[in-house]
């Protein structure tokens, strides 16, 4: 069973609060170092936007982790999201049998 979190977590929210905050990093010294625009990382840590396949790659490269730790984070939040709003939805589906 995979864990639940409620709210669920934002990446944006883990990279400000695990990586850049113990590190002492801004948005805008972070968004320089992966050459991309400052907005892009504002938007990111601010949970306004998602973590591209591009920016995971280049998270991992910075923070030496993996582009799938990023883009997995991604996926659990995109689905936990949309399970929520989907909810009475989903739960009229029938499950089938199996053959």
């Amino acid at each position: 069973m995979a864990l639940s979190f409620t709210p669920p977590i934002h990446p944006g929210e883990v990279l400000r609060e695990e990586f850049l905050a113990p590190l002492g990093l801004k948005p805008y010294s972070v968004a320089k170092r992966l050459h991309v625009p400052r907005t892009r990382i504002e938007r990111l840590v601010a949970e306004r936007t998602p973590v591209t396949p591009d920016t995971a790659l280049r998270l991992a490269k910075l923070f030496g982790t993996t582009p799938n730790f990023w883009l997995n984070m991604q996926t659990s939040y995109d689905l936990a999201v949309e399970a929520a709003s989907l909810r009475e939805e989903i739960d009229a589906i029938e499950t089938l049998d199996a053959a």
